[in-house]
């Protein structure tokens, strides 16, 4: 088995087509960009179906980077993974992570198991197959897939899956019911639950959270049925799932360790200590014992049964916000004031994501032992 290196960088962004701050770590020779495997990103739209700045993000990098490349701006779409999670309400702070990767001779003196990252593909989707079996199906082959890439056996050692997954527009409904099938729902904004809904399913099939025979009428009705370490943001630019592994590995020769907790709610901070104790690191920590905090990733969701902890909250009955848009403004700042910055990933929509009304939460440390 190969050994890699993994790096992560974490770099703030002045508005969605702002790649000034990767240029100049590549500039630098900080980052070698032939490396960069994926990059995950928060951007200040309204996470909606409308968000623009997430397609506004991925151009802008990928024009960047195609001279760096020496490929098109298309071709450098198709070889790195961009997953742009729209919305940066509150304390949330609009940025980019970006992780690397390249071959590396593992130190003698190097122990346990250290950040590797793997990528997959599934094949493109069918509209009517959106938020359905053969999304969950597929998104399972694609995460065995990535843990492969990402040299890891154990589904233990697998601490977040990052996906990127499609939605329904009017266009996409109606080529199914041209075809005479219909879908998952008829509503755009419905269908990203869905998809993202069933790709977490996928998730959970892959790393054995779940039995296999989840199918259809499953996907926003078990809510009892979720993966622990699964994170999907679903976007109208594809139709296919872009599948991101992150986990720890023998077979890694990083800087750079990852751990995660699940949150029962809105407002379990004991769960997002518990994430930062997983990497060495407390509360509001920056910097703990040789151990600094690089970021940390999050899901949010408004309780689909209208309450936490036994009081009712109105998350889903307010017309002028999003739920999706409450969620990750209260979970982002529980997060910022533990972590000690807003500079971190809390994606809204945690359908199958954890616990209903709660989430997975992982963190990034770089250890300098």
């Amino acid at each position: 088995m190969r050994t890699t290196s993994v790096g992560v960088f974490r770099i703030a962004t002045a508005g969605p087509g702002d790649v000034s701050g990767l240029m100049d770590l590549i500039g630098s020779g900080a980052i070698d960009p032939t490396s960069i495997l994926a990059v995950l990103g928060k951007t200040e739209g309204n996470g909606g179906v409308n968000d623009f700045t997430r397609e506004y993000a991925v151009a802008a990098l990928c024009t960047a980077l195609a001279p760096k490349l020496g490929l098109s701006a298309e071709a450098v779409e198709q070889r790195i993974a961009f997953v742009m999670s729209g919305g940066t309400e509150g304390v949330l702070s609009p940025h980019i992570t970006v992780f690397a990767r390249s071959e590396a001779e593992r130190p003698a003196r190097l122990y346990g198991k250290r950040l590797s990252i793997g990528m997959a593909h599934t094949r493109d989707f069918l509209p009517e197959e959106l938020g359905r079996a053969a999304q969950i199906a597929e998104t399972a082959k694609a995460v065995r897939a990535a843990m492969a890439d990402a040299g890891i056996n154990d589904p233990a050692d697998v601490h977040f899956v990052q996906i990127k997954c499609p939605l329904l527009t009017s266009e996409r409904v109606a080529a199914a019911n041209a075809r005479g099938t219909t879908t998952a729902t008829t509503s755009a904004y419905s269908s990203m639950a869905y998809s993202r809904g069933a790709s977490a399913l996928g998730v959970a099939v892959a790393l054995g959270e779940i039995s296999s025979d989840v199918g259809d009428e499953d996907v926003l009705r078990r809510y009892d049925l979720f993966s622990k370490v699964a994170s999907t943001s679903s976007g109208i630019e594809l139709m296919h799932n872009v599948v991101i592994v992150l986990g720890n590995s023998t077979s890694s020769a990083s800087e750079f360790e990852i751990g995660h907790a699940v949150m029962e709610d809105a407002i379990d901070a004991a769960a997002v200590v518990s994430a930062l104790n997983s990497v060495g690191l407390g509360a509001a920590p920056q910097t703990t014992a040789g151990r600094t905090l690089v970021n940390i990733f999050a899901k949010a969701e408004a309780s689909p049964d209208g309450t936490v902890r036994g009081f009712r909250h109105t998350m889903l009955e307010d017309t002028d916000i999003s739920a999706t848009r409450h969620a990750r403004a209260a979970v982002g700042g529980l997060i910022a004031g533990l972590a000690g910055t807003g500079a971190i990933y809390v994606s809204g929509g945690a359908e199958h994501q954890g616990p209903a009304g709660g989430g997975p939460v992982a963190a990034i440390a770089r250890l300098s032992d």
